[in-house]
């Protein structure tokens, strides 16, 4: 699948289909979701932990390290998208107002 062909609503089917062909689905709970997108977190976390922040800004610049990254960020990202599909939150809304809430929470100088 191309990049320019991509949106949540093709990955989340992509993601579901992934799952169900292995039988997944009943594992797929809010509960267990939500567990596995932190151990995930986590794990990104932990390629972070004990850079100063000049070295986690260079992060990226170690195909090894900037690989790592990705797949966790893409793990994260999976199990986020999957866990709203679940709880029929749509994302993008959900991101969108909670800018708007923040914007007038915190307005700009």
């Amino acid at each position: 699948m191309t990049e320019q062909h991509l949106d949540v609503a093709k990955l989340q089917r992509r993601l579901a289909e992934f799952a169900a062909a292995r039988s997944w689905q009943p594992f797929h709970t809010p509960k267990n979701l939500v567990s596995a997108l932190s151990v995930e977190a986590s794990e990104l976390l932990e390629i972070f932990q004990w850079l100063t922040p000049e070295e986690s800004s260079r992060v990226m610049d170690d195909p090894d390290t900037a690989h790592r990254v990705t797949d966790e960020v893409a793990d994260v990202l999976a199990y986020l998208l999957q866990l709203c599909e679940v709880l029929g939150i749509d994302p993008l809304t959900a991101l969108d107002a909670k800018i708007d809430r923040n914007e007038r929470r915190f307005p700009a100088p």
